[in-house]
């Protein structure tokens, strides 16, 4: 195990297996000379040549597409959008073509690419810099979409996003790039399942469920609420396509008592299908209404900091939310 920072992780982890398979090619804007806008590629242009490491013009749409037919043709690509709100230019790519081939070819063609996606708020990044995309993508069949948050996690889930057959959509969040520290295995072999859940805390009074950089504001609101008395489960969800309804069923029955939380807004989010999945299936074992805590309804993050703080969910937040939950 090695103490690493989480963009440190996603680092490694490119670098480990563009050594080992020469078919792994990193296309998009700024990866090779500069060495990405947060320094993920650094050193890899050095290393693994233009050929491998390819500056793109600003052009998403073709970044996706060309993976796309790189991938057809025997090539493991991996797409970087620089930051996740500039893939809606790609969304065609990604939608339309990506998530479908394997589908409309009866499975004859598969499509093992990767687009990585930094996302969220947190970092001053204003209007185009701090979306969170989550829920267009893990709308769609045929895509997977994780959110991994720790290093551990982004160690074992990346390189099996690397090594899957289809195109997986892999969210970093941009403000635990640097802030978010912890052991990772150096096993070049390790890797995470994309769907499985983890429960993070376990807690006998209520339930959250979180992801990103909610899951590590909602672990110190828990650490907070426990000096209070009040014991609270954290399970961080980290793959929302697919989805893993019998942990979250499991762990929404111990409790009884269900919070959600996403810094996306809160209609029509994530958080609204995981609720949607408790109330179905567990609402024998409820004893309150499963909860909600997201963005606000606003269309995008605010440029000022007391304006972006305002929009954020954050460990206050999250633990008045967790308090009105225990005492319902």
């Amino acid at each position: 195990m090695t103490e690493k920072s989480n963009v440190q992780a996603v680092h490694d982890t490119l670098l480990t297996e563009f050594r080992r398979d020469e078919r792994y090619i990193l296309m998009g804007e700024d990866v090779g000379v500069r060495g990405g806008v947060f320094r993920v590629s650094e050193g890899f242009i050095e290393e693994f040549g233009k050929h491998r490491i390819i500056d793109t013009p600003v052009a998403e749409s073709s970044i996706v597409g060309i993976a796309i037919g790189a991938a057809i043709g025997g090539l493991l690509p991996v797409a970087e959008m620089q930051f996740a709100d500039f893939s809606a230019p790609a969304f065609e790519q990604i939608v339309d073509e990506a998530a479908r081939i394997r589908y409309r070819s009866n499975g004859a063609y598969g499509v093992p690419i990767v687009i990585r996606m930094p996302w969220g708020g947190g970092i001053r990044g204003a209007l185009y810099h701090s979306q969170s995309v989550e829920a267009f993508y893990a709308h769609v069949p045929g895509l997977k979409v994780v959110v991994p948050s720790t290093p551990r996690d982004i160690t074992g889930m990346l390189r099996a996003a690397l090594r899957d057959p289809d195109p997986v959509i892999f969210l970093e969040h941009k403000a635990t790039y640097r802030a978010v520290r912890g052991d990772a295995p150096d096993d070049p072999e390790f890797t995470i399942p994309l769907g499985p859940a983890d429960v993070k805390r376990e807690g006998t009074d209520i339930t959250v469920f979180a992801y990103g950089l909610m899951l590590h504001h909602s672990l110190k609101a828990a650490e907070a609420l426990a000096s209070e008395g009040i014991s609270v489960a954290v399970v961080d969800v980290r793959s929302l396509r697919p989805l893993d309804a019998a942990t979250i069923l499991r762990e929404a029955r111990k409790t009884g008592k269900c919070l959600i939380v996403y810094e996306d807004n809160r209609l029509f989010g994530a958080g609204a299908e995981i609720a949607a999945l408790i109330a179905e299936e567990a609402f024998d074992a409820l004893d309150a209404p499963v909860m909600r805590l997201g963005g606000p309804e606003v269309p995008a993050m605010p440029y000022n900091k007391p304006q972006e703080d305002w929009f954020m969910p954050d460990p206050e937040k999250i633990a008045v939310k967790m308090r009105e939950l225990a005492a319902y």
